[in-house]
């Protein structure tokens, strides 16, 4: 178990402040290169380095959203502070929102969610996948006002894709296998052919460059 690992356990029973997060995290982060801190329902909570697998499929949904729609970014790592009184920190895998929409916008690393188009999470394979990306998240970012949550769970093999935030929690959830075509609602409104990330996920094929 690393010094982290030691602290997380410290911290699992504390409801943490943001502003004590925020120290945290920037003191492990100096300890344990590579690791994403997060602030979720006030639990303290780490992402560990994304596998190669992870990394093609993040790299995946960012070339379709540029090539369907180039007036958008898809950023990968940005804070944003989420839930009902922000007070969360996540660094969702991708955040989709129009072209230099966080410049100016962001204040040291967690950047306001309003106008953000969607918040996407690739499952790692940890023992926090669970909670953290089926549970967690979705109820962060429905009540952070994000329209579309995408989740590519590489577990279960599908896509969730979660829309519609009211009272915090997404009123509808449409779930596709890998392999299929699948559409984005809007505000995003693309289309994502995944029979890549079954042959990824199958072991089938590798990466295409």
């Amino acid at each position: 178990m690393t010094a982290v690992d030691d602290r997380l356990q410290a911290w699992d029973d504390a409801q943490m402040l943001p502003e004590t997060f925020e120290d945290i995290a920037a003191l492990a982060a100096r300890d344990e290169e590579g690791l994403c801190f997060e602030l979720i329902g006030g639990k303290l909570g780490v992402k560990r380095v994304p596998d190669a697998i992870h990394e093609a499929i993040t790299m995946w949904l960012l070339r379709q959203c540029i090539q369907q729609k180039p007036q958008w970014d898809l950023h990968t790592g940005q804070g944003l502070k989420v839930e009902s009184y922000r007070n969360g920190r996540a660094r969702p895998d991708g955040t989709l929102a129009p072209v230099a929409h966080f410049v100016g916008r962001t204040v040291g690393e967690w950047a306001d969610p309003d106008g953000v188009l969607m918040a996407v999470e690739v499952t790692l394979r940890d023992r926090d996948t669970n909670q953290r990306d089926r549970v967690d998240k979705p109820r962060a970012y429905a009540e952070s006002g994000i329209p579309v949550y995408l989740l590519i769970d590489r577990d279960r093999r599908e896509v969730s894709i979660h829309s519609d935030p009211q009272d915090g929690a997404y009123r509808d959830r449409h779930v596709v296998a890998f392999g299929k075509t699948v559409a984005l609602p809007e505000p995003v409104g693309i289309e994502l052919d995944t029979r890549q990330l079954l042959e990824w996920t199958e072991g089938a094929a590798a990466p295409e460059s």
